[in-house]
């Protein structure tokens, strides 16, 4: 049987895309768990965020693309971690170092933007960013201005 040469072409290229998607296939559902926590923290944040804009501004469509923007580039950073964490051994690590942070902050403003947007009183809110780093003394509480 002989292949003609747009034949081998497809059939070639064919092939590799099926090597490529099955790898990033394999990759995504073996750390799915991981996937999972960055795009629900970006779009908690995101929910709290745009309810909190709309009340304070109305709201905007470039700013709720934002979000699906930071989702796309979270998980790409996401899966070049993780393909580096496959390929050198030693580097497990890499993916708690970097998107554990990210995880951390965007819960803090999804926190924030939540009290923005009214679902959480700010006395609330002080109490639990104050839990966080007792470290660092008690909160003074403004006086009340004197007339």
């Amino acid at each position: 049987m002989k292949l003609s040469i747009p034949l081998l072409a497809i059939t070639s290229v064919s092939a590799a895309l099926t090597f490529l998607c099955s790898y990033f296939w394999d990759l995504t559902m073996s750390n799915s768990n991981q996937y999972l926590a960055v795009v629900s923290v970006l779009f908690l944040d995101g929910i709290f965020g745009m309810i909190a804009g709309s009340k304070r501004e109305g709201f905007k469509t470039f700013r709720a693309l934002h979000v699906l923007r930071s989702v796309v580039v979270w998980v790409t950073f996401l899966t070049v971690i993780l393909i580096v964490e496959q390929g050198f051994t030693g580097s497990a690590w890499l993916s708690e170092v970097i998107i554990i942070p990210f995880i951390v902050f965007q819960l803090i403003s999804a926190l924030k933007n939540a009290s923005m947007a009214g679902y959480i009183k700010a006395g609330l809110l002080n109490e639990i960013l104050d839990r966080i780093d007792n470290h660092k003394g008690i909160r003074v509480k403004d006086e009340e201005p004197k007339e």
